[in-house]
């Protein structure tokens, strides 16, 4: 530890090292102790079709996994490989449909072994004898939070709703599994995951890098962001009451929120890949993929209660429009951190006194990572 400046009394701490940030190693190792221990947003449930044999293909920690809906309209994660030989089930090099659906079966290409869309082995054909469930495929943990899927390859562990803590308490009032999806983006950033996610958990850099977030919120500014009270919500300038390019929107609020929640804008993160900034009229989710120790990933869902979405005038392009500047200010500004820790030069970083919400990511990482 360091002392900050003479005016500071607070210790500046010091950051992960670079191997966390840089090491094709540790990014490995993190998958298996950080990634596969934990519950992984993949995303809305409703990303998968409404009927039976509807199914999505993701990616988590490395594994591919087959996001099935059942008959019972229940979603369920499997591992994407038959019981019999082990071939994918679905091609990962091909492109998927957002429509995608088995018609009847899953069907293994190669031997033609079958299952249900619950996993269970229905056929293989000329081989009898077989035990289903011995044979049926391998699942994976699945829970449903706020219109969120994730998923735990780890086969012990902590329920979704533990895990979230008091994050789902903290955004009870938003009616976040009722949302749709009224926009989407994804982009592709040079910079590991970690730099994203401190740079979302703190607003010491938003005077430099994001000068109309700092109009639209002028408390960004104050201080280098060292007074924010995010548990009451930050507001915004006088006129202004949600994040969009005027700072307005004739969207209607949320029902049942507070005036807190009316007037200020409230963010989350919830451990180890979603992010979740929420108005009084949209929630702008981000979902984070870790690709390479240096490459992640990140969907941008734009999230609009029905009602709205339902209206004739629906357009959400002034969330859309000022979400897209602010986030591409900070995937830049990422990636030249990244690039910078790239140098011989670069041994760690340090945390300024402004900046302790950052360390959360610091210390989730280090549990995770000292677990056997």
């Amino acid at each position: 530890m360091v002392r900050a400046t003479a005016g500071h009394q607070r210790l500046m701490e010091a950051s992960l090292g670079r191997a966390a940030y840089c090491d094709a190693e540790v990014f490995a190792d993190e998958r298996e102790r950080a990634f596969a221990t934990s519950w992984v947003c993949i995303g809305r449930s409703d990303s998968v079709g409404p009927r039976p044999g509807s199914y999505r293909l993701v990616e988590v920690a490395g594994e591919r996994v087959l996001i099935v809906r059942d008959s019972s309209g229940s979603l369920g994660a499997f591992a994407n490989r038959c019981m019999h030989r082990g071939t994918e089930l679905v091609d990962s090099t091909a492109p998927i449909a957002e429509s995608a659906c088995f018609e009847t079966v899953i069907r293994c290409p190669y031997h033609f072994w079958a299952y249900g869309f619950d996993g269970s082995l229905r056929a293989s054909p000329w081989v009898d004898d077989i035990d289903p469930f011995e044979f049926g495929l391998r699942r994976f943990s699945l829970g449903q939070w706020g219109g969120f899927t994730f998923v735990r390859l780890a086969g012990d562990g902590p329920e979704l709703i533990d895990d979230l803590g008091t994050v789902a308490a903290r955004v009870s009032r938003y009616p976040l599994d009722q949302l749709l999806v009224g926009r989407t983006v994804t982009y592709d950033v040079a910079a590991n995951w970690k730099v994203i996610a401190e740079n979302y958990n703190e607003c010491y850099h938003c005077g430099p890098v994001h000068p109309e977030l700092c109009d639209l919120v002028p408390a960004f500014r104050v201080r280098g962001g060292a007074a924010l009270d995010w548990e009451s919500g930050i507001p915004h300038r006088e006129g202004a009451d949600t994040y969009t390019m005027s700072g307005t929107s004739a969207r209607e609020s949320f029902p049942g929120l507070t005036d807190a929640e009316r007037r200020n804008h409230f963010g989350e993160l919830v451990y180890p890949n979603l992010m979740m900034s929420l108005s009084r009229d949209h929630v702008a989710a981000f979902v984070l993929r870790p690709l390479a120790a240096d490459r992640t990933r990140i969907e941008c869902l734009l999230l609009f209660h029905p009602d709205a979405c339902a209206e004739a005038a629906f357009d959400p392009s002034d969330a859309f429009d000022f979400w897209h500047m602010v986030n591409l200010q900070d995937w830049s500004i990422c990636e030249r951190v990244q690039r910078g820790m790239a140098s011989r030069t670069f041994d760690h970083g340090w945390y300024a006194p402004m900046e302790d919400p950052s360390l959360d990511i610091r210390r989730w990482w280090t549990a995770k990572m000292s677990s056997p």
